[in-house]
Parts: structure tokens; sequence; C-alpha cells
């Protein structure tokens, strides 16, 4: 089950990569390209990457309360006002991100090692762990497919479909 959940997590976590690398630098801070965001707040591509990789984040973190994410990125993003940070982030900062999240979550899917722990209460109330782990992935599948509209109102096309994930659960052993 760890692998089919991986499989499927780091599929949605793939296409989410395929949107950033084929966002052309015009379209990335472009903030006329955007969905409807609840604040009304004008947004480019970018934010949504960043929205997405930093929520992704948050829920994989066991110690919701001292989460903290890697530099350059802030806790911002928890404010209440809707704080949209002081510059765009670039692709490569982004990219870095995604790839911690990537390494993050591989390893708290593999973590999952008996009925009992896929039970078990998560951070977030009435969710178990695996329910915790869905939730947040049905979240960067969803600003996924905003960013692959975006891309395909901006320039024609988006990237193709991932049916599984490009990396294995588990490094081969040595």
């Amino acid at each position: 089950m760890k692998e089919d959940l991986w499989q499927q997590f780091g599929a949605a976590i793939d296409m989410l990569d395929r949107a950033i690398a084929a966002c052309p630098d015009e379209v990335w801070s472009d903030p006329t390209r955007k969905p409807e965001w609840p604040t009304n707040d004008v947004v480019g591509f970018w934010y949504l990457v960043y929205h997405t990789l930093f929520w992704l984040d948050y829920y994989l973190s066991d110690d919701q309360e001292g989460f903290r994410p890697p530099a350059p990125f802030t806790l911002e993003e928890m404010d209440p006002a809707g704080l949209l940070p002081e510059r765009p982030y670039s692709k490569e900062e982004l990219r870095a991100y995604l790839e911690h999240v990537r390494r993050k979550c591989r390893a708290v899917i593999d973590a999952l090692d008996d009925a009992a722990n896929l039970r078990k209460a998560s951070t977030r109330p009435g969710l178990s762990a695996v329910g915790l782990l869905l939730y947040n992935m049905r979240h960067v599948q969803h600003h996924t497919a905003q960013l692959n509209l975006i891309l395909r109102q901006k320039i024609g096309s988006a990237p193709e479909w991932v049916s599984r994930a490009s990396v294995p659960l588990r490094d081969a052993p040595r």
C-alpha cells in the first residue's frame, strides 16, 4: 500500500514539477494570469507554485507548531491577512523547494510501517495520517490543474499526464 500511495502522490508532485518547467519566463511573474483567489489579490503563476509547496511541506510536518520552511521562505503564507512574499520566487528556488518536499513526502510515506500507524490521528483534526496525505495530494492536484489551465490559456499547451512517480519510494540498495 505504501508503494501505491507514493506512486500516486509522487506523480502529483511530478506533474507540479512539469508545470513549473513548462512555464515561460514571461508567464512566471505575470499577475494577470491567475485563477480567482479568495483574497482577490493579484497573484502570478509563481505564487500558486509557492502556495502549493508551502502547504505540502506544512502538512507533511510532524510538528506543525514548530514548522519552519527552508530558507528563503518564511511563515508569511500563514498570516491571516493574506500577506504575499516581498518578491516573486524564482523557478530555481521553487524547484529546490519541490525537491525538499518530494524527499520529505517519500520519508513520511515510507515511515507508515503498520496498520496502527496508518490509522493514527494526524495533526489536522478529523483526519488519519493517511487521510491527511490524501488531503494534501488533492491540494497539490487542485493547484497543478490551475497552473496547467494558465499554461493552456497563455501558451496553448500544458505538460502531459503522469501516471506514476518518477522516483521509487525507496532508493535501490547499494
